[in-house]
């Protein structure tokens, strides 16, 4: 495994982070990861040598499954080998049908929030707290407020942002630092070969200030791995259990011509490099040279899990990063 320093935070971490947004996560009848299973991919990730772990409190049926899963994980390991990060804004419906305070980056829904998340992962802090979304009903200064307060008790160490505007973090920062509170250091869009130039603008605020990205969907809802075949009639093939075959709006997110030749052309590299077209996807991720770049892996199956971890042997040319990059640079 290779390590690298969280953007500028002063914390090292594996180039690959284990996301858990698939524990108890239900189609239907059908859950994609059970708690076994959970507990044997953490095991996984551990010796493949991830010390980073993404949750987010309202991941899982019912909600905070996810984190009470790796609570239980970790109470039978050394909490202080792992940086662990958590989110907070949609309402948790754990409390039953939510209130008119039990959503938001309000103080009072953060607060409480907070204090789940610490008592589900059996910690007292967290190294990394996200906010999910940007809350157009709350002002930032008292989001970032409230998010100072934590940090400066020690139950969070650094903040983090995943999906907004460019201009919304650019709003955050600037607030951050007029009022001298703690500014984000991490963020958390969604971002991978096909879907890129959709969050540049965000990308380079992150470039700019020196912010961290550790990309969601990396591999397209796993469509950058190759499991997918095309069909005559514009469609695809799925295999049974894939995203593919249980989201409804898998094609609309990520099946597009522009995706096609990306995929064609990360395959191309693959065989050069005599790898699988998901280590090359991450390992195009993980080459970012303008922002440290994190991708976040949310594997189904051990086997899984430790190819992605093979991203980290390979290394691509010039010429093969620029060829990706062109081919996700053209029209649809």
């Amino acid at each position: 495994m290779e390590y690298v320093t969280l953007g500028n935070t002063g914390t090292t971490v594996s180039r690959l982070c284990f996301g858990t947004w698939r524990f108890a996560k239900r189609h239907g009848d059908t859950v994609e990861t059970d708690r076994e299973e959970a507990h044997d991919l953490l095991d996984t990730a551990w010796e493949q040598g991830i010390n980073f772990i993404d949750t987010a409190n309202v991941y899982g049926d019912p909600n905070g499954t996810s984190e009470e899963w790796i609570g239980e994980w970790l109470a039978d390991h050394d909490r202080e080998d792992f940086v662990v990060a958590s989110k907070v804004y949609f309402p948790f419906d754990g409390w039953g049908e939510p209130g008119p305070n039990d959503s938001g980056l309000g103080r009072k829904h953060i607060r409480a929030q907070i204090e789940g998340t610490l008592e589900r992962l059996g910690t007292d802090y967290l190294d990394l707290y996200y906010i999910h979304r940007w809350d157009e009903n709350t002002p930032i200064e008292e989001t970032m407020r409230t998010l100072t307060e934590l940090v400066e008790e020690g139950k969070v160490h650094y903040l983090g942002a995943s999906s907004m505007a460019a201009w919304q973090l650019t709003k955050a920062l600037w607030t951050s630092d007029v009022e001298g509170l703690e500014r984000f250091d991490v963020t958390q869009p969604m971002v991978n070969a096909v879907q890129y130039d959709e969050v540049s603008d965000y990308l380079d605020v992150c470039a700019d200030q020196d912010l961290a990205v550790c990309p969601y969907s990396p591999l397209a809802g796993g469509f950058l791995t190759g499991k997918y075949e095309r069909t005559g009639d514009g469609g695809f093939e799925a295999p049974d259990g894939s995203r593919g075959s249980l989201d409804e709006m898998f094609d609309e997110y990520y099946v597009t011509e522009r995706a096609w030749d990306v995929l064609e052309t990360v395959e191309s590299v693959a065989e050069e490099v005599d790898a699988t077209p998901a280590q090359v996807s991450l390992r195009w991720l993980m080459e970012q040279d303008e922002f440290t770049c994190v991708p976040i892996v949310g594997a189904r199956t051990p086997a899984q899990l430790e190819e992605n971890v093979g991203a980290v042997e390979i290394d691509l040319t010039d010429e093969q990063f620029e060829r990706i990059d062109a081919a996700r640079s053209s029209d649809d």
